[in-house]
């Protein structure tokens, strides 16, 4: 019996041909998108301890932007408040077209990345608060930072390290990333907002709701839609609320499917599509290498410098819940969905899969650097000792990640290769025609 069969539900069974050609060309940009954010991260990090450190901390103080308008922030805020916002405007963007058109609209499959994301903000929370406890409450303050999964730097380690790794798996990743980075940008809006201004919230429905029904009506004007999109982000950042919130709002607003009068859904890509490919490659091109050139440079102070980060309860706390509680988070939430609604693994897959991709969802960089300056404060000790947790975590989960899927190369090779025969030469590999 097949993996579409409705009687049986297979854990990461293969989805649609569409589906496995769209998730191809998103790993494509992203990997670039990798490899320019860690390219920032090193340039960051020798630049923070070079003799020019105090250079770096005055381009990331340097203020600009008018004053009257509670807008007069520094470049650093600029990136972390407004470069970001573009970031999860495409995640809004890539959860909502993968929800409502993309094969995550049968819920028994949609479960399955949800339940690990879950699981993975859960586990690594309170392993983080059981170790940071013994430090204070201002430590504990921090839970959320091993939470969030970073999209560009996992989805890079996965292409070059799990290139025959299935479709499904890949989808699984890619939807669990977006999903929990998500989760951490709920709990920034309800955990880190430590002061409401209601007004300019309210403020904010008006040109929001504008935005919506433009995009409802499927206006792509740049020069009306972009405007909008731009106040609705200054109200929400004047209402204390993290601005990158209205990123996730204005990406859910835009419809995914085409309107009947333009031929309805079989008629090609909607309107979230057009603006995930328009934004996609500013997003991971740009605005996150920026982002992180700007806040994962921390002067490290040598040897001594490492290990009193490394000994300190905050930094214990993030690396093992980016190392250990994202995996057991991932892993367990799966395994639930599986022994709850009776599914196996798809043919030629186990849990060391699983474990796999768990360990890439603590490859956590630019969300938990962001939630490490809002618990602590820029150029706080503690937050200093949090982005060398982040960066030895993420680096420790990615090595691991790494050493396990390349044991199981064999098999993703085999599978890859059944998944990309064409008899028939009709550009749609065999597979996806029988299922």
């Amino acid at each position: 019996m097949n993996a579409t069969s409705p009687s049986r539900f297979t854990v990461f069974g293969r989805g649609s041909w569409l589906e496995a050609r769209r998730i191809g060309d998103v790993l494509r940009t992203e990997t670039i998108g990798g490899a320019l954010l860690l390219a920032a991260a090193v340039v960051a990090m020798i630049w923070a301890n070079s003799p020019w450190s105090d250079s770096y901390e005055t381009v990331r103080g340097y203020r600009v932007g008018p004053a009257g308008l509670h807008l007069d922030l520094s470049v650093a805020a600029w990136a972390a408040d407004g470069l970001l916002a573009i970031f999860f405007f495409v995640a809004g963007l890539e959860l909502k077209r993968e929800f409502v058109a993309g094969d995550l609209r049968d819920a028994r499959r949609a479960a399955v990345p949800i339940a690990a994301a879950v699981g993975g903000v859960i586990v690594p929370g309170l392993l983080y608060a059981a170790i940071a406890a013994g430090a204070g409450a201002d430590a504990v303050r921090g839970w959320a930072i091993p939470t969030a999964t970073d999209i560009a730097f996992a989805l890079a380690v996965l292409a070059v390290i799990g290139r025959h790794l299935p479709t499904a798996l890949r989808t699984f990743l890619l939807t669990l990333a977006v999903v929990d980075d998500l989760i951490a940008i709920a709990i920034i809006a309800v955990f880190y907002t430590t002061s409401l201004a209601v007004l300019p919230l309210l403020a904010a429905v008006v040109p929001l709701g504008a935005f919506t029904v433009l995009v409802q009506r499927r206006v792509r004007s740049w020069w009306i839609l972009l405007p909008l999109a731009a106040v609705t982000w200054a109200l929400v950042h004047a209402s204390g609320i993290h601005a990158t919130v209205a990123g996730v709002l204005l990406g859910f607003a835009v419809p995914v499917l085409r309107s009947e009068r333009a031929g309805g859904p079989d008629a090609g890509p909607g309107l979230a599509e057009h603006f995930e490919h328009r934004f996609r490659p500013l997003s991971a091109g740009l605005a996150v290498p920026v982002f992180a050139l700007l806040s994962a440079g921390v002067t490290i102070g040598g040897l001594s410098g490492l290990v009193d980060a490394w000994t300190d309860r905050v930094a214990i706390g993030v690396m093992v819940g980016l190392v250990a509680g994202k995996v057991i988070g991932i892993v367990g939430g799966t395994w639930l969905v599986a022994r709850f609604t009776k599914a196996r693994l798809d043919e030629g897959l186990n849990w060391a899969d699983v474990a796999g991709v768990g360990l890439l969802g603590g490859i956590g960089f630019t969300v938990s650097l962001l939630i490490g300056e809002l618990s602590f404060g820029p150029g706080n000790e503690r937050e200093g000792y949090a982005k060398i947790a982040v960066l030895s975590g993420s680096l420790l989960a990615g090595l691991l990640a790494a050493v396990l899927l390349r044991l199981r190369n064999r098999t993703y090779r085999r599978l890859h290769e059944a998944e990309t025969v064409d008899a028939d030469h009709d550009g749609v590999p065999d597979v996806y025609e029988t299922t």
